[in-house]
């Protein structure tokens, strides 16, 4: 008859520990792939500092140059589109859109008698006169005389007026040019006769251009999906450039 024993198996599986088995109370320790798998990783404050620092800074510039690159758009709209289509209508002075010049020449004596006490002619009165009679406007450009034959010329954007006095008999003949709204527009482009003020509207206005490309471009650097075809852009369109006025100056 079969026994019991005959039921069991033929060999007993073992258990076999690295040096002795664990005692009571005391657990089996984990491989050693398993202890590095398990165990926290400490990060590398100096490393990580370093990678954050430069994110910030990144950050920060990329925020100030799209703040710096709205705004200064926004400010120099108008002037923008202003020098843009003047240099349009600048490059064409025969558009003038139906403005036509206007001349007239007016006769007379002056007032006041022209020289001083000392033979010097007294130009600031007979400036002062020209303009509270007949409405002169702009600056003194020039002034001299010839002979017995003095001249004062006042300019403006769009507009001259040139005195011709006799110091012997005190006449003048006034001849006065006003030019249409195109042409003001044009010579306010170009800073002429336009005085000291427009010229700090001009060089501000250039400033914020300025501006407006370089932050531009600070931005394409960071946007990695168009920094490159920005940059190439960019590229090309400043060799364009360079090959046109290196045509036109030839």
């Amino acid at each position: 008859m079969p026994t019991d024993t005959d039921n069991l198996p033929q060999q007993m599986p073992s258990t076999t520990w690295p040096t002795s088995p664990p005692t009571m109370g005391e657990a089996a320790a984990p491989s050693r792939g398993a202890a590095e798998f398990n165990a926290p990783r400490i990060p590398d404050r100096k490393a990580n500092g370093s990678s954050n620092g430069s994110s910030a800074a990144k950050l920060a510039t990329h925020r100030w140059a799209r703040w710096l690159h709205v705004y200064t758009s926004m400010i120099a709209l108008v002037i923008v589109l202003f020098f843009g289509i003047t240099g349009i209508t600048l490059n064409h002075p025969d558009w003038t859109f139906g403005d036509a010049t206007s001349r007239s020449t007016t006769s007379g004596v002056l007032a006041a008698d022209p020289t001083l006490g000392d033979g010097t002619i007294d130009w600031l009165t007979i400036a002062e006169e020209i303009r509270a009679d007949y409405d002169i406007k702009g600056s003194v450009s020039d002034f001299g005389i010839t002979g017995t034959e003095g001249t004062i010329t006042f300019v403006n954007p769009g507009y001259s007026a040139d005195l011709f006095f006799d110091t012997t008999d005190d006449s003048f003949d006034l001849t006065v040019e006003e030019q249409g709204f195109v042409a003001v527009m044009n010579d306010l482009h170009k800073g002429r006769d336009s005085g000291s003020a427009w010229s700090w509207v001009i060089d501000v206005a250039a400033g914020i251009l300025v501006a407006i490309s370089l932050t531009g471009l600070v931005m394409q650097f960071f946007l990695r999906k168009r920094r490159r075809p920005a940059l190439i852009t960019a590229i090309v369109g400043g060799v364009i450039s360079i090959v046109l006025i290196w045509i036109t100056i030839s």
